[in-house]
């Protein structure tokens, strides 16, 4: 009897460990995503803040651009002009790039990737409306849309030439869903272990991404699916508005 109760015992004590251990696994890992979405979240803040100051900067300056362009035009120097007009050019390219979705959000989201994406000379088309109140938070849009997107700014740079790297983005209410396409170039093999898909040369943290992504989209019931065929990437996602 002795040794009965010492067996049990030591069973009762395995299973608290094994309880506390796994409660404490559960709040280091739900430590790290809050961490993280709130990293997340104040980067995109920032960045597009950063965008639309560049935005007000530039209509500041109208007045002294029109006054030069005039100068230039009176003194029939049309060299410095055109010079001018590339120089100013520039500016306009950034301000024209910027996304209204509708949503402060994913124009944050959006408007950092785009700007990084061209830095790394990939072609970004995007077309996005997101509908006010929608059941979606804010904070998983961003885990969503930052997760893909890195993902896809990733998988372009595995293309050697330049002007075959894109990525296209479509986010729209479809049928009381909101739908998210997002493709982008790749030249890096694709193997599908079960539900997970894996890229040959990903960093590290690009599996942790997809599952953070996976996570998020069953959290509202919604439906992914990703494809991969002759050199482009596809995902697409359905969340319920």
């Amino acid at each position: 009897m002795t040794v009965y109760y010492y067996a049990a015992g030591g069973m009762v004590l395995l299973i608290l460990i094994a309880v506390i251990v796994r409660k404490m696994l559960r709040d280091y890992y739900e430590k790290k995503v809050f961490e993280a979405n709130e990293t997340l979240v104040n980067f995109h803040v920032e960045e597009v803040e950063s965008i639309y100051k560049q935005m007000r900067g530039w209509r500041h300056d109208y007045k002294n651009h029109i006054q030069a362009m005039k100068a230039y035009l009176e003194l029939d120097q049309l060299n410095e002009l055109g010079s001018y007009l590339d120089e100013l050019d520039e500016d306009l390219i950034s301000v024209d790039t910027i996304i209204k979705s509708g949503n402060v959000m994913v124009d944050a989201v959006l408007n950092s990737k785009l700007t990084l994406a061209q830095a790394r000379v990939i072609t970004l088309h995007a077309k996005a409306h997101v509908p006010e109140n929608i059941a979606v938070q804010d904070v998983d849009l961003g885990i969503i849309l930052g997760n893909l997107l890195s993902n896809a700014i990733e998988g372009c740079q595995s293309v050697d030439d330049p002007e075959k790297r894109f990525i296209r983005v479509y986010i729209h209410d479809m049928k009381g869903q909101l739908y998210i396409n997002i493709t982008n170039t790749m030249e890096r093999k694709i193997k599908k272990t079960g539900s997970e898909i894996l890229t040959t040369k990903m960093g590290k943290d690009h599996g942790f991404g997809l599952k953070r992504v996976d996570k998020t989209v069953e959290k509202y019931g919604g439906y992914i699916n990703r494809q991969f065929e002759e050199g482009v990437f596809a995902t697409e996602i359905t969340l319920p508005l």
